[in-house]
């Protein structure tokens, strides 16, 4: 029997821990880990294990996969729009699979809105959400409003819950209404967010479009493989 195409994952945390989001969204998939070992969310943190990419999405490729998903947004974005370009192509060669950037999924899923102003919503501090900013301006992506919780330590962003989520996303949207902005979208950004059952809920309540990194990643990754090889229905 023919097995179920796979995605390989490169997520930040040191654990191989493939991010629930994936089997969730397409349980006929497969789907694999490697952890980068990331500790802090900030420049001098993504330095620290940027050079490490390349190696884990060889293994990887070694291990089955047929496309290699980098699933850090800020780990990604950081440098902006050319090094996430450079990045994904250098990470390609190493593995000789197609690979995409949690960055190139918000990206492809903001457009696919047709959001041009968006209501942010992040993990981050604010030197990363400063680059944030700037990279989806990159992209022609105004950002009217944030919100952020301040997370530097890489460990907290998993104490994030549901209600936490919610309320985040519902700030956002409110600083946008106080600014007398209108946004188009909310965007919610950092992989680590479980906000898969959160993303529907906000939408009905807010009126608007809302994107996350946890589903944008994967779906991007899933875009990416040989259509012929995709399960029926996927």
């Amino acid at each position: 029997m023919t097995q179920a195409p796979m995605i390989g994952m490169i997520v930040p945390p040191a654990a191989d821990t493939v991010p629930p989001e994936g089997p969730a969204m397409y349980p006929d998939l497969r789907f694999a880990a490697r952890g980068l070992g990331l500790e802090a969310l900030t420049p001098e943190g993504y330095d620290s294990v940027i050079g490490r990419i390349g190696s884990l999405a060889a293994d990887l490729a070694a291990a089955g996969a047929d496309v290699v998903a980098v699933m850090g947004t800020s780990l990604t974005f950081y440098r902006g729009r050319a090094f996430n370009e450079a990045l994904t192509r250098d990470v390609a060669v190493a593995c000789g699979r197609p690979v995409v950037t949690m960055s190139t999924g918000i990206v492809e899923a903001i457009a696919a809105t047709g959001a041009r102003r968006i209501a942010l919503a992040t993990a981050y501090g604010e030197t990363v959400n400063a680059r944030l900013s700037a990279f989806l301006a990159e992209h022609g992506v105004e950002t009217v409003a944030l919100a952020a919780l301040g997370i530097e330590d890489v460990r907290k962003v998993f104490d994030v819950t549901h209600d936490d989520l919610l309320a985040l996303g519902r700030r956002a949207v409110a600083e946008a209404a106080a600014a007398g902005a209108r946004p188009d979208a909310l965007f919610i950004s950092c992989g680590g967010l479980r906000t898969l059952p959160v993303c529907a809920e906000l939408q009905a309540e807010l009126g608007l479009p809302v994107v996350s990194s946890a589903t944008a990643g994967v779906d991007a990754a899933v875009r990416r493989l040989p259509q012929a090889a995709l399960p029926a229905g996927t």
